[in-house]
């Protein structure tokens, strides 16, 4: 059986806090329980005040069979920052611009980009899969997107890691595997109408939102866009184009984190959950969540444990 957890974003101290919570116990360095494994969403690192705690607990459950884990886009994001680009001498897969530099702040904080154990990180970073799939569960970082999964199925090993010929052509814009990773780790966007501007979570302007692809009654731009409430008005009613469309298939439960979910845990629909209650906001309402799966088809709202922002457990 299964404990799968949200994003991280170095808040180690949590993370110790919620497995506790979900029974395991530290034992020569690991934590482990007597009888189910994680599985970790992505997004590790970024924000939080134990970039490198975080990464040695993570790291020992993975190689000890404790833990299994998907890619997020922040190590996506840090793979590019470290990477040189063979074709573009001196450059690199993702350019090292101030804000690319700024979104990854606290984890060069406590480990610079350069240094031995920098890289040390990124080639494990690399050894991740983009997603996980058994016969009873899925689970992957953003969107599970049957069409761009196949479109990366030649530039993936067979345990569903990237091939090391694939990363320039992940990293190189408008290509296939760009736009598959993208979706993948980053989610579906679209296009906001003429005019209609609104600031992230790190104050960058967006003219393009995530959409609420798993909302099989998001047929709108208004009803599917991820945007502030207060923009919301502003957006069209108009169809969404039926390539904007994202439909699961419901075979199995989903579990994927990324979105910023804020509230009490709720699932997002029978077979669908989302992980990320945005324990990254350093914030008391921040939550780090998972989700105790114990082989059910239809999950269950009960059957979700997390801590809160500032100590306390629910």
């Amino acid at each position: 059986m299964f404990d799968l957890i949200g994003d991280i974003h170095g808040y180690g101290e949590r993370l110790i806090a919620l497995l506790v919570k979900l029974g395991y116990r530290e034992r020569n360095g690991v934590y482990a329980h007597p009888g189910r494994q994680v599985i970790f969403l992505g997004d590790l690192v970024d924000r939080g005040p134990a970039q490198l705690e975080t990464l040695r607990i993570v790291r020992s459950m993975v190689d000890t069979g404790n833990a299994l884990i998907v890619m997020g886009n922040h190590e996506l994001n840090a793979i590019g920052l470290a990477t040189e680009d063979s074709a573009h001498p001196g450059e690199y897969l993702r350019p090292r611009s101030p804000k690319n530099l700024h979104q990854q702040e606290a984890f060069m904080r406590e480990v610079p980009l350069g240094s031995a154990l920098h890289g040390e990180i990124i080639d494990w970073f690399k050894t991740l899969p983009l997603f996980l799939e058994t016969p009873e569960l899925r689970a992957i970082h953003a969107c599970w997107h049957p069409a761009h999964l196949a479109t990366l199925a030649p530039y993936l090993h067979a345990d569903n890691t990237l091939k090391p010929s694939a990363w320039s052509e992940v990293f190189r814009q408008g290509s296939a595997p760009f736009d598959a990773v993208e979706v993948l780790l980053k989610g579906p966007e679209m296009e906001l109408p003429a005019g209609i501007v609104y600031h992230d979570k790190d104050g960058i302007a967006r003219t393009t939102t995530r959409i609420r692809w798993w909302d099989e009654t998001a047929l709108t731009f208004r009803d599917a866009g991820l945007v502030p409430p207060a923009l919301r008005e502003q957006l069209p009613m108009d169809l969404l184009p039926a390539a904007e469309l994202v439909r699961y298939d419901n075979r199995r439960p989903l579990f994927f984190g990324h979105y910023w979910m804020r509230g009490t845990p709720v699932l997002l629909s029978q077979r669908i959950a989302c992980l990320d209650y945005s324990i990254g906001h350093g914030r008391p309402s921040g939550k780090l969540c998972a989700y105790r799966w114990n082989g059910e088809v239809d999950l269950l709202a009960s059957h979700f444990v997390w801590v809160d922002g500032v100590g306390s457990t629910r």
